[in-house]
């Protein structure tokens, strides 16, 4: 798992949570959603990189996938609520 990428997907499943709930107040509704956008953007990236893995010959996918999402989700729960 790449530190930086689960950081970057979970800054951006905040970002995604401010356009969804039209407000960039803290607020626990908030934070849900970018919980769930910092998850599904996790996946995104993490299967970008199974992606990128499987064409060199390797196949992972679950040892790579969830531990981006949820170190994605996790930190975008925590940007939602020092934003």
């Amino acid at each position: 798992m790449t530190i930086e990428k689960a950081l970057l997907a979970g800054k951006a499943g905040n970002e995604i949570s401010k356009q969804i709930t039209g407000t960039s107040e803290v607020s626990a509704a908030r934070s849900t959603v970018a919980v769930g956008a910092g998850a599904v953007t996790g996946g995104v990236v993490g299967g970008a990189i199974t992606v990128g893995a499987s064409a060199v010959g390797v196949t992972l996918a679950a040892p790579v996938v969830i531990p981006i999402a949820v170190a994605s989700a996790v930190f975008a729960g925590l940007c939602s609520l020092f934003d």
